[in-house]
């Protein structure tokens, strides 16, 4: 009985204590969406389960909005008309230093009813998934840099995680105003790269996808890798998902970036390794904001299978944009990040910035995006501040309430990050000023000419994705070198080969099989990509080296695109190379059969085995004459003479990683192909 009374006094503590916490705020309703947190009982205390930093506790969430736009009561919980999800979560205290403070970011994952499986559905307008993050914004008076950074992101044409102001009250205690936002992870909706499993350790699975991020150990990550003293961790796969050979992979990738970065060459420079908008689109977020934590913490990688390297997204801006959070060097408005001394990084960053390709167009991007009513834009990024401001100000009265000695700062905050924003872009300004060499880039004529999304199976052929194909037409009458070029938008991936050649007034294919290419159209497609055509709606950019868009088209698979390509039998077919191709009214559906227009430079070369524990076997369709083996930092290793289609070469004495080779013919032609040494 005793146990029992005990129990009963806790509990009575605790509604008193929860009762006097809600009624100090008043909260009864808010302009933004509200989220009601109740973990599940502690059956030891009765009381509800505490919230830790491991492991997670289960509960309900309900988030309430009204999809008119109107105002959201607390009183709305109960009815499903208002609710946005009412369901089952897991939940956790997450983050590093943010989790310092009194008020607490959270994790959590939207479960099913069985409180095991993952729920993927839609928050709040985001694409539906499980894993969100409840961010506390913590060290930001302002209360808006991150929403800021991560819109600007996004307004610049890169994926950054979406986020929604709302207010938050957890087991009956009103926690103040948070951020709802999408946790960095692969996904279709998010950062749309492969999924690589465990059994991918062999050319081509083992190239990707991958998220890899510099960052502090102390989020309880095991280091990967250190380079420059920066740690290296894998975020996808987890650390203890990630094999040997995956590690040593994307590994080397790094270590190919850091050995090629002054390198130009089309063959192994660094042109061929990094997707180079991503990596001045980062870098411009970044050091526009004067991110304090870039570089060296909070900064993402991805790379998909076949793909190049991508920085981003981004993440972490809470220290921007002249925060005196900290008597760091983010205040500072005459310093690049890179190269002031602190906290900058790996060796890489500062020696793109010091190459002289790179910084053009790092110059010319910068001043394409500080244009009126670009993203950059001082008056735009004024006018977000400001709006935001509104959106979220009564929510920051009762976060005052809550917590007490933040808002008095915001107004204040507010004046001196516009104040500052003033000063950083005038001085990016006399420091980013000259970009003639890459103002007028002259691109290829090619142009997308068919495309066969959704083909219709036969009995031969009966899966539907392996007949897909798109073809590229060089509408000029000089042969064009393809050294470089590129499908640059995530989702489909290829990578013409090193001095490949298109034909004056002819055609080449891109096919996702080309074993089933070959059976069903008649003869070899020029190369085959990874990944997908979307069946509904995709993006085919085609880029050269330096991701200057050479052609995109934006398909869809309904009206006014003929639907007649949607699964029907048919492929879209541009009705004149001369028609902008983004249009639906200048393609049709078509059935006529394939033709291979174009006498394209291209060996079809097989290694194997590959990976190669001791002799290497080369055997192509053409006779070789040189065989060249360069490791990943660039250094040649091997080199022999052939006179032959097959070649043999003896490995057994070379360390175990990644190489390039390279493949020289007798009639001129020069292949590159992956190699891993085990």
């Amino acid at each position: 009985m005793k146990k029992n009374y005990t129990k009963q006094y806790i509990l009575i503590l605790y509604l008193l204590f929860t009762l006097n916490s809600v009624n100090s705020q008043v909260f009864t309703d808010s302009n933004l969406p509200i989220i009601i947190i109740n973990t599940d009982t502690d059956p030891v205390t009765g009381l509800p389960l505490e919230i830790l930093d491991d492991p997670r506790v289960l509960g309900t969430m309900k988030i309430i909005k009204h999809s008119d736009g109107s105002r959201n009561f607390v009183s709305d919980q109960n009815n499903t008309t208002f609710l946005n999800y009412n369901g089952r979560i897991s939940i956790e205290i997450r983050g590093s230093t943010s989790q310092i403070p009194d008020k607490k970011p959270y994790g959590l994952t939207t479960l099913q009813s069985n409180n095991t499986s993952n729920n993927n559905v839609s928050l709040l307008g985001m694409p539906s998934e499980n894993d969100w993050i409840l961010s506390s914004i913590a060290y930001d008076k302002s209360f808006i840099r991150d929403y800021l950074c991560y819109n600007l992101s996004r307004q610049m044409g890169n994926y950054a995680s979406r986020t929604e102001y709302c207010e938050v009250i957890v087991n009956g205690d009103y926690k103040g105003l948070y951020l709802l936002q999408e946790k960095i992870k692969v996904d279709s909706g998010r950062v749309d790269i492969l999924k690589i499993t465990s059994s991918d350790n062999t050319a081509p699975n083992i190239t990707g996808g991958y998220i890899t991020k510099c960052d502090k150990l102390t989020g309880g990550d095991p280091l990967a890798w250190s380079m420059n003293d920066v740690n290296f961790i894998h975020h996808y796969p987890k650390p203890e998902d990630v094999t040997i050979p995956q590690n040593d992979y994307i590994k080397s990738e790094f270590y190919r970036l850091a050995g090629n970065t002054y390198n130009q060459s089309l063959l192994d420079g660094y042109k061929t390794v990094i997707d180079i908008p991503s990596f001045v689109d980062f870098m411009l977020v970044n050091e526009l904001a004067s991110n304090a934590d870039v570089y060296q913490s909070s900064t993402f990688f991805h790379k998909d299978r076949n793909g190049k390297l991508r920085a981003g997204p981004v993440w972490d801006l809470n220290i921007t944009f002249g925060s005196d959070f900290s008597a760091g060097n983010n205040s500072v408005i005459d310093e690049w990040q890179f190269s002031n001394g602190n906290r900058v990084g790996p060796d890489f960053w500062l020696e793109l910035s010091d190459n002289g390709s790179f910084w053009c167009y790092f110059t010319k991007r910068w001043n394409e995006l500080k244009q009126p009513g670009q993203p950059m834009n001082e008056i735009v990024l004024n006018d977000f501040m400001d709006n935001t401001v509104t959106y979220i100000s009564e929510a920051l009265i009762r976060q005052e309430t809550r917590w007490g000695a933040t808002v008095p700062n915001q107004a204040t905050d507010l004046i001196n990050m516009k104040n500052w924003l003033t000063q950083r872009i005038a001085w990016m300004n006399s420091q980013l000023t000259n970009f003639s060499a890459c103002a007028n880039i002259l691109t290829p004529p090619l142009v997308i000419s068919k495309i066969n999304y959704n083909p219709q199976g036969t009995s031969s052929f009966p899966i539907s994705n392996d007949q897909e194909f798109i073809e590229i037409t060089n509408t000029g009458n000089l042969s064009i070198d393809l050294s470089g070029l590129y499908l640059s938008k995530l989702g489909l991936t290829y990578q013409f080969p090193f001095n490949s050649t298109i034909a004056g007034n002819s055609s080449i294919f891109l096919a996702s099989n080309a074993t089933v290419f070959e059976g069903r159209y008649g003869f070899i497609p020029f190369g085959q990509y990874t990944r997908n055509l979307s069946n509904k709606s995709q993006d085919i950019v085609l880029a050269d080296e330096m991701g200057n868009v050479i052609d995109h088209v934006e398909y869809f698979d309904s009206s006014p695109w003929p639907t007649a390509a949607d699964g029907l039998g048919s492929y879209l077919q541009l009705t004149d190379t001369a028609l902008d191709n983004n249009l639906a009214s200048s393609w049709t559906p078509a059935t006529g059969a394939l033709l291979s227009t174009n006498s394209f430079n291209r060996s079809i070369t097989t290694l194997y085995p590959n990976p190669v524990s001791d002799i290497l076997t080369i055997q192509s369709n053409e006779e070789l004459s040189l065989i060249e083996l360069f490791d990943v930092t660039g250094k040649k290793v091997h080199a022999s003479s052939s006179n032959n289609s097959i070649t043999k070469v003896d490995m057994s004495f070379m360390r175990s990683g990644f190489y390039l080779l390279k493949i020289s013919f007798t009639n001129g032609k020069v292949e590159t192909q992956k190699l891993i040494k085990q």
